[in-house]
């Protein structure tokens, strides 16, 4: 199953309502969910950001679908 519509379902969303909470266009969705059309850049962050996966996660590249922790730099310079 595709991993929008996967995660669009577990949340108990329409196509229509996922559009409306995240501003990404019901016809893009529509498409991305089908695989008419491949996610671009700036919808795959929103709607990642959206559902607090990794965008590798929302494509289909991983399994893993917890975000990565940022890393933080304790390194001290000298």
């Amino acid at each position: 199953m595709n991993k929008i519509r996967e995660l669009r379902k577990e949340k108990g969303l329409s196509q229509r309502k996922l559009s409306e909470f995240t501003g990404v266009n019901l016809d893009s969705i529509q498409a991305y969910e089908t695989g008419r059309r491949k996610i671009g850049m700036n919808n795959a962050w929103i709607l990642a950001d959206y559902f607090n996966v990794s965008i590798d996660y929302l494509v289909g590249r991983t399994d893993m679908k917890t975000k990565k922790r940022p890393i933080t730099s304790a390194i001290a310079w000298t």
